[in-house]
């Protein structure tokens, strides 16, 4: 049996960062790949949506093409008729391209996840954190209001507030934030208080540092990690919910092309015209598909426990 040796090759490669090592523990998770090659389509789309849809996501064919309301796709070099109009996706209730109008409902899609989740992160990571590092009074008050909104299934409470709010995209992105904020509360309160009794925290304190300095530049960059994980996670939930209220017709309002208003326009087509409910909802579960793979890839490749050996 040959004992393997170590190469002076081996001895001067410089070892790796926790971050370079998350980031090749990542690159080596097949299903994390496959999240990101769904979420990069989906972004180039996004970006180069007025180079790839053929027509404006309102205008509207009558007059300008001879086309029948809800006619189902039509692909030239798949038998369609040369002297049919070509449509990819076919046409909606209102003759709109379904095609050019599901290009650009990705921009509504990563502009509600990351918007929503980015509010969310920023006002519940301050309220947990200060919760978690200030404790008695003040943990008490914070945590209980998150309780309270816990309490509340997501989705009921976010119709709650976009009534009392109003109608629209705008209030129905602010009303998904709210009801995230507990989470990640929870979450940057849980790590907090870990970290605040290391002792790196503790040199800081016996040298001086105040309270915000501490909290701010010696425990939040160690919270991130839990933090970068959920949050990927919860732009899934958050295209989810916002899908869901549009459907309702309390999220986006027409003519705006989103996904979620433009199942809960169609509904009633499910069985003339299935193509209208499902191309947009295959674009919501492969956009929700692709966040929970990369999360779930972050998430084993951010904790060294899940490492293997």
């Amino acid at each position: 049996m040959s004992i393997p040796t170590v190469t002076q090759q081996t001895l001067a490669r410089p070892p790796r960062s926790p971050w370079q090592d998350a980031l090749y523990t990542l690159l080596r998770t097949k299903s994390a790949i496959l999240g990101m090659v769904i979420l990069g389509i989906l972004t180039l789309t996004a970006i180069f949506a007025p180079l790839i849809a053929p027509y404006e996501p309102d205008q509207v064919l009558i007059g300008i093409e001879n086309i029948k309301m809800r006619s189902g796709p039509c692909i030239h070099l798949l038998g369609c008729p040369a002297d049919r109009p070509q449509h990819i996706l076919g046409v909606d209730g209102n003759v709109r391209d379904l095609f050019s109008r599901l290009i650009y409902g990705s921009r509504v899609s990563l502009l509600i996840g990351l918007s929503t989740v980015g509010f969310a992160i920023i006002i519940g990571t301050l309220l947990g954190a200060i919760a978690g590092y200030a404790s008695g009074w003040a943990d008490n008050v914070i945590m209980r209001l998150m309780d309270v909104l816990l309490a509340f299934p997501a989705l009921l409470l976010a119709i709650a507030i976009v009534t009392v709010l109003g109608e629209g995209l705008t209030n129905a992105l602010l009303a998904i934030g709210i009801v995230s904020i507990p989470t990640y509360a929870r979450v940057s309160r849980a790590s907090v208080l870990a970290v605040k009794e290391l002792d790196f925290v503790s040199a800081a304190r016996a040298v001086g540092a105040p309270p915000s300095r501490i909290l701010f530049r010696s425990i939040l960059p160690h919270v991130l990690t839990p933090l970068i994980v959920q949050g990927t996670l919860g732009i899934a939930t958050a295209i989810l919910d916002a899908a869901a209220l549009s459907f309702l017709g309390l999220g986006a309002q027409p003519p705006m092309a989103e996904w979620g208003s433009m199942l809960g326009a169609e509904r009633n087509q499910v069985f003339t015209s299935p193509h209208l409910v499902f191309f947009p909802g295959l674009a919501i579960m492969l956009t929700v598909l692709g966040f929970n793979l990369l999360g779930d890839g972050l998430r084993d490749a951010l904790d060294p426990r899940l490492h293997k050996m």
